[in-house]
């Protein structure tokens, strides 16, 4: 009997397992070429896996909530040729013998699958899946916990059993302390050992709700603390008098939309001075590997936009380097667009070696974000306002009404210091200062 195996799809170059949210359709349900199956969530998005061919849906391989490898199989679909000959079959034939063992042959290499893969890491350091990193995470279990609990799954790997009866037998066991014979000296002063952060008290109210977080959220929360952990903050300001470049773009908009079909915003014009600035400090477009440099070859800007839930989300604009001012743009509606519509793909969201963020999109001046890591510097673009400033001429200085906006940079001070943060951020601004007016698009 002929019968087409679905697989995990792969998703991104970093990615190696995914997390079936839910099935969208139920064995024996009838799907149609290209019809999605199911959902999938990654530690970067969330996507719909469909179906290169039309049948039925067989067998499900996995439940909700089960963590895959990519490139194995998830399902089982009956193929259309062979729909009309196993629906006149009502009782059990060979041919449904078959198929049941065929089932079981496809179920047994999804285990020796996962056996087979389910390794430590080539550095001798211990593998841990997302889904026991996540729990580690919520429980508030150190990586140093981690690497000392034993693992019964292939290898010593931990699983998500492991970390659970971990976490429910930490509460019982007694605490054990390390005991040092001290000389009965006056001399000698003994501190007591620091007490571990606690959590606050929170109390309820009367009518208070409680939402729990949702699973981007999550992820979001951990990344943020995460950076804040990792990279020491700096963050450096400048204001830029764009005056040059708003009434460009005052002038360009409608021929652009009318010729393009696309809204010209102000992005596509913030990141061509990013990358120009880039170009000139290649060494902000770096990351850092423990003692380790990587400087970056390719300049892949990522531009954080907000989803229609409330959170955030960082497509990135790959090579934007090789990019004119045409291109940037439409890579930049691209992007937006479906990331409203929650269409990015896993590879959408990869791969970024520099971010900025748009905080004047909600009226705010300025902001200081943090670094998206591994990446060692971020930038946040405020809004631009009327402002009277004060302007040099060869007449004596005058004050005149000028779109005025900041810029804030923040940057992580192990490897970039007070000099190049700030060198970079004012460069950037010369280049939105000295914006053409007759430049064409």
């Amino acid at each position: 009997m002929s019968e087409f195996q679905l697989v995990m799809p792969k998703m991104g170059e970093s990615i190696a397992e995914a997390t079936i949210i839910r099935w969208l359709k139920n064995e024996g349900d009838k799907i149609e070429i290209d019809e999605a199956i199911l959902e999938i969530a990654t530690d970067k998005v969330d996507s719909e896996v469909p179906t290169p061919k039309g049948g039925i849906l067989s067998k499900k391989l996995f439940n909700d909530g089960d963590i895959v490898k990519v490139g194995a199989p998830v399902a089982i679909i009956l193929t259309e040729g062979e729909i009309a000959s196993t629906l006149e079959n009502t009782s059990v034939t060979n041919d449904t013998v078959k198929f049941t063992e065929a089932v079981k042959v496809a179920e047994n290499f999804v285990t020796n699958a996962i056996e087979s893969t389910d390794t430590s890491a080539i550095s001798g350091n211990k593998f841990y899946s997302p889904l026991v990193l996540n729990i580690a995470r919520a429980e508030g279990v150190s990586m140093t916990e981690l690497e000392k609990i034993t693992g019964t799954g292939k290898d010593e790997r931990l699983t998500k059993r492991d970390i659970l009866e971990y976490v429910e037998n930490k509460g019982k066991k007694p605490a054990t302390v390390d005991t040092i014979s001290i000389p009965s000296t006056p001399s000698i002063a003994v501190s007591e050992p620091a007490k571990p952060a606690q959590k606050p008290a929170i109390s309820l109210g009367n009518g208070d709700e409680i939402i729990e977080m949702d699973r981007m959220r999550k992820l979001i929360a951990d990344h943020m603390v995460m950076s804040v952990s990792t990279s020491p903050h700096v963050t450096s300001f400048v204001e830029a008098d764009v005056t040059n470049l708003v009434n460009w773009r005052n002038k360009m908009k409608e021929v652009f939309k009318n010729r393009e079909g696309e809204n010209l915003t102000f992005t596509p014009l913030f990141i061509e001075a990013l990358v120009k600035a880039i170009k000139d400090f290649p060494m902000i477009n770096i990351s850092l590997d423990g003692t380790n440099i990587i400087k970056r070859k390719n300049i892949n800007v990522g531009m954080a936009a907000a989803l229609p839930s409330g959170n955030l989300i960082v497509p990135v604009i790959k090579n934007a380097d090789s990019m004119n001012l045409l291109g940037l743009a439409k890579a930049v509606n691209d992007l937006a667009n479906r990331a409203r519509m929650n269409k990015l793909t896993p590879d959408d969201i990869q791969g970024g070696t520099y971010t900025l963020t748009n905080v004047g999109t909600f009226g705010n001046v300025l902001g200081t974000p943090i670094i998206n890591q591994p990446q060692v510097a971020i930038m946040a673009t405020g809004a631009i306002r009327k402002k009277p400033a004060v302007l040099e001429t060869e007449y004596g200085d005058v004050i005149a009404i000028r779109h005025m906006m900041y810029l804030s940079h923040s940057y992580d001070h192990r490897v970039v210091d007070g000099a190049l943060g700030g060198s970079f951020v004012r460069r950037v601004a010369d280049y939105l200062e000295n914006w053409d007016i007759n430049r064409e698009i």
